[in-house]
């Protein structure tokens, strides 16, 4: 425990995140922000500067417990791991670059299952679909998290690093790659659609996101992938086949801008959730059309 103490003296300031990640996160935030108001992918539905203040808002808070609990959980847990000599990476002897290579798959798959359980979780889901009733879907929605989700995300990711023992270094990196895939996928710029056909194979890309964001529950509770959708592919929870101008982007019983307010959506995992129902008491369907695994423009 000494050991770690001392470690966390000397690495206060995490500087893979400060020094490079920070701006390597701006930057892509900035790129991001401009190629979709100039190349956009979906139509907006809801005033657009309106939703960007209120996304940012909520974005402040989630920094915040980012920074302050979950980050120095992890790098906690990793130095006590290696410590201990506990966790899979720290049992083999491994190259550098395999030990990176396989860390990194193992944490975003990691990444993959705590997703698929905000969704199958109905506690977890109370803090998550804060994050999906935004009535559209562009680069500030991937900084548009409750406080409560960063906080609750220690327990599993935490026990997640238990078990793989990656290096602190690769958490850091991982984490800076992990966000900026969060950035890209969530934003609402149009990439040519051959290119974003190729890349699909490998990464999420922004039609791929969109669909997870629909407001018809089977496409909602598909594509749960971070960075790479082998995940995905792997527990067939892919769902490719939806032109993005089909798409309603939210959730069907949270429809009213002026209710998503900074105040109501930090109260609102403690409020009793609302069916998956439209206002009008119908539930969002639509016919299944094509193989599900092809990405429509």
């Amino acid at each position: 425990m000494e050991k770690v103490l001392d470690f966390f003296k000397d690495f206060i300031y995490f500087e893979i995140l400060d020094k490079w990640g920070g701006p390597v996160l701006a930057a892509s935030f900035l790129l991001l922000f401009l190629a979709e108001t100039y190349r956009r992918l979906r139509k907006l539905k809801a005033e657009r500067w309106k939703r960007i203040k209120r996304n940012i808002g909520i974005a402040f808070t989630a920094v915040m417990a980012l920074r302050l609990a979950l980050i120095p959980a992890l790098i906690y847990l990793s130095v006590l791991a290696e410590n201990s000599n506990f966790g899979l990476l720290n049992w083999l002897s491994l190259p550098v670059w395999l030990e990176f290579l396989c860390g990194f798959l193992l944490l975003d798959y990691g990444n993959y299952l705590w997703h698929l359980l905000n969704h199958q979780v109905n506690f977890l889901w109370r803090f998550h679909n804060i994050h999906h009733i935004d009535l559209d879907l562009d680069v500030t929605t991937a900084v548009r998290f409750h406080f409560g989700e960063i906080f609750l995300s220690v327990f599993f990711r935490g026990f997640i690093i238990l078990l793989i023992g990656p290096a602190y270094w690769l958490i850091l990196i991982y984490e800076v790659v992990f966000e900026t895939a969060t950035l890209f996928h969530h934003s609402n710029w149009r990439i040519p659609f051959k290119f974003e056909k190729v890349i699909s194979n490998i990464i999420v890309t922004p039609r791929m996101h969109g669909v997870h964001h629909s407001i018809v529950h089977r496409e909602t509770n598909s594509n749960y992938s971070i960075i790479f959708n082998i995940w995905d592919r792997l527990h067939h929870s892919l769902r490719l086949n939806i032109h993005q101008d089909e798409i309603n982007i939210g959730v069907p019983s949270y429809r009213e801008p002026e209710e998503q307010n900074i105040k109501n959506l930090l109260l609102m995992p403690f409020n009793k959730p609302r069916p998956w129902i439209l206002p009008n008491g119908s539930v969002p369907e639509r016919e299944e059309k094509g193989n599900k695994d092809v990405l429509m423009p």
